[in-house]
């Protein structure tokens, strides 16, 4: 059982590998796509939420692309996966159902897992992640 979305997993890689490949200029979402082999579209949505976030920055224009929007050690992968939209805030519709099993066990139960999962990511750094992935730097060029 995965516990991370497919979406999840690419908003991750779409952060480090912008690390990796910025070097002081805007990586595209073209160059982003090619090298994870997807179609632009599937990786576009999720590049918004990033910047919506602040952890990318969109540029505009005919060299534009995305960079980071902060360093990389202020990045965690908690953060990038909020922004992914992975981890329920309160309030969720699932939570007004009105089931007492839902509500009194079951959310509660999951939600305290839940941010033992988010305390644990938000110690990986987008600067850890980035090292690990170093020696791919050739494979992902």
């Amino acid at each position: 059982m995965a516990l991370l979305s497919r979406k999840c997993l690419l908003a991750i890689a779409a952060v480090i590998d912008v690390a990796m490949h910025g070097g002081g200029k805007p990586v595209s979402a073209k160059n982003l796509a090619s090298r994870h082999h997807l179609p632009a579209r599937h990786l576009e949505p999720v590049l918004q939420a990033l910047v919506r976030v602040g952890i990318l920055k969109g540029i505009r224009g005919p060299r534009g692309g995305y960079e980071l929007a902060r360093e990389r050690r202020r990045i965690t992968a908690d953060d990038i996966l909020r922004a992914a939209g992975t981890i329920e805030e309160p309030g969720d519709p699932v939570a007004a159902a009105g089931s007492p099993l839902l509500n009194q066990v079951v959310i509660p139960a999951v939600g305290q897992a839940e941010q033992t999962f988010s305390v644990a990511l938000s110690r990986i750094n987008l600067d850890e992640l980035v090292r690990k992935a170093e020696p791919l730097r050739d494979v992902l060029a």
